[in-house]
């Protein structure tokens, strides 16, 4: 039971780092996308 909770528990670090790589990675595509197009991010 103890090993099931702990497993819990460190799965939601995993997820949110794995949701804020992708969140980041494709900020930096649009990033780089616009500045060889010239035009702003936001």
């Amino acid at each position: 039971m103890t090993a099931l909770l702990t497993a819990y528990v460190l799965m939601w670090p995993v997820l949110v780092l794995g949701i804020l790589i992708t969140i980041a990675r494709g900020f930096a595509k649009d990033a780089r996308e616009a500045r060889k197009e010239g035009r702003m991010i936001i």
